[in-house]
C-alpha cells in the first residue's frame, strides 16, 4: 500500500538521525557525546512536581477543555501581560500539547493548498515540513551571515506574493541563537501588515538570554501589529518541561476558535496533569530560570572560545537559546571532505563527538552544537573536535 504523498514529501529530521547514530554507538559501547539535542539538561524545578503530584492527588486526571484548562489560560494572559506588555483575554489564548502542536495546529487552519509561508533560514527543521503537511509552500529566503542570519526588509518584500500568507519569526532563534530588536522586527511587522501577512512569533526561547539585550515580541510595538500576530510560546525551554509537552498560542480569537477546534478532534485536550504543572511554572518564582540561564552563560562563553579556536571555525557568538552555529565550510575543505555532512558522520565515527549538519536547517556550511550539557562534557568535545581537524589537516 502507497503511503501518502504529502508524507513522502517530508524530509527526514536530522537532529533525530545524528541522535539515533549516537545512541547507537553508546549501546555498542562507545563513549560519545551528543551534542544534538534540543533540551534543557536540568531537571525540572521541584515545586512543578510538586504541583504534578498535587494535581494527580486531588482528582485533575480527566478530560479538560479541548482548549486547555481556564486557570491556566488566566495564568498565560498575566504572563503575557507582566513580561511582555501584552494584554489578551482567555479566548485569545490556547493551551497545546507542546509548542510545536501549536504551530502544527495554526498551519492546518491557516492554509489551503499552495498558500506560501516565508521561512528564514536558518530555521528549525520543522517549519517546512510542518508548512508542506498543511498542503501549503515554505518559501525559504537565505538569511545572510554578515547580518547575523536575520531576514532583511528587503528579502522579505521580495519574498511576498500574492498567496503569501504568513511569516514565520523566531527570536531567540534555533539554530542560531540570534535576536531581532524593536527597529528591526517593527520595519518587519510594518511591511507584514501592509500586505496582510500574518506573523507567526515563535518566541520559545525568549528567557534563556546572555547578554544585556532585551526580549521583544513584535506584538508589543503596537495594536496593528499585535492584531497580526500569532504568538507561540510555552514551558519547555524555560523551565526545562520539555517531555511534559505543554505550549501556547495567543492571537486573534477566530484563529485561536478554530484551532480549539482543530485540537479537539486531534489530541482531545493537552495533558491534565502537565497543565497544572505548567500552571505552577506560570504562577511560580523564576530562581530556577535565572539559575539555568547562568549556567547556560557560562557554558556558551566558554564553549565559543574553544570553537573558535579551531582552524578554519567562524562563528557568531549568540545572544540567547543554548545553540552554537559556527560556520565549518573551510575546515571541511581544509579536512579533505566534500561536504559538512560527511565531515559531521566522519567525526561521530572517528572521535565519537555527535553535532547537527547545517544542511537540515537550510544552512549547508554550518553545524548546530547544543550547549545544554556540562563544562566538562563541552570541553572534552572540543578537544576531540579540534584533535579531529588536525589530524585530517591537509599539509
Amino acid at each position: 500500500m502507497n503511503l501518502a504523498e504529502r508524507i513522502q514529501s517530508l524530509s527526514p529530521s536530522p537532529t533525530l538521525a545524528i541522535s539515533a547514530k549516537a545512541q547507537e554507538l553508546k549501546k555498542a559501547g562507545h563513549d560519545v557525546i551528543g551534542l544534538g539535542v534540543g533540551e534543557p539538561d536540568f531537571n525540572t524545578p521541584e515545586f512543578i512536581i510538586a504541583a504534578a503530584q498535587n494535581a494527580m492527588q486531588n482528582g485533575h486526571t480527566k478530560y479538560t477543555p479541548a482548549g486547555g484548562i481556564v486557570e491556566l489560560k488566566q495564568a498565560i494572559v498575566n504572563k503575557l501581560k507582566r513580561d511582555n506588555e501584552l494584554t489578551y483575554a482567555t479566548d485569545e489564548i490556547i493551551v497545546t500539547s507542546g509548542a510545536k502542536y501549536a504551530l502544527y495546529n495554526l498551519f492546518q487552519v491557516l492554509l489551503d493548498e499552495d498558500d506560501e509561508v516565508i521561512v528564514p533560514a536558518p530555521y528549525w527543521v520543522s517549519y517546512p515540513e510542518q508548512v508542506k503537511l498543511a498542503g501549503g509552500k515554505p518559501v525559504i529566503v537565505n538569511a545572510q551571515e554578515q547580518n547575523d542570519f536575520k531576514l532583511t526588509p528587503e528579502q522579505l518584500e521580495q519574498a511576498i506574493t500574492s498567496k503569501t500568507k504568513a511569516v514565520i519569526i523566531n527570536s531567540p532563534s534555533n539554530p542560531t541563537g540570534m535576536m531581532y530588536d524593536a527597529e528591526e522586527l517593527r520595519t518587519l511587522g510594518d511591511i507584514c501588515v501592509k500586505h496582510d501577512v500574518l506573523i507567526v512569533s515563535d518566541e520559545i526561547y525568549e528567557e534563556l538570554i546572555y547578554t544585556d539585550d532585551k526580549h521583544v515580541s513584535i506584538a508589543q510595538l503596537s495594536q496593528a501589529l499585535k492584531e497580526q500576530t500569532v504568538i507561540i510560546n510555552g514551558v519547555s525551554k524555560s523551565h526545562a518541561m520539555t517531555g511534559w509537552r505543554i505550549g501556547f498560542a495567543a492571537g486573534n480569537k477566530n484563529i485561536i476558535k478554530a484551532m480549539t477546534s482543530m485540537a479537539s478532534h486531534a489530541t482531545s485536550n493537552p495533558a491534565s496533569i502537565s497543565q497544572y504543572a505548567a500552571l505552577a511554572a506560570y504562577e511560580g518564582p523564576k530562581s530556577d530560570i535565572i539559575n539555568m540561564r547562568a549556567h547556560f552563560s557560562e557554558r556558551l562563553d566558554r564553549l565559543y572560545n574553544m570553537i573558535i579556536d579551531i582552524p578554519g571555525v567562524t562563528c557568531r557568538k549568540p545572544k540567547g537559546a543554548f545553540y552554537l552555529f559556527p560556520n565549518v565550510e573551510k575546515t571541511v575543505h581544509l579536512n579533505g571532505f566534500t561536504t559538512v555532512d560527511e565531515w559531521v558522520a566522519a567525526l561521530l565515527e572517528e572521535e565519537r563527538v555527535a553535532l547537527v549538519p547545517g544542511s537540515g536547517f537550510g544552512a549547508p556550511n554550518n553545524v548546530r552544537l547544543s550547549y545544554a550539557t556540562s563544562l566538562d562534557t563541552l570541553e572534552e568535545a572540543a578537544k576531540r573536535i579540534k584533535r579531529f581537524v588536525l589530524n585530517h589537516k591537509i599539509k
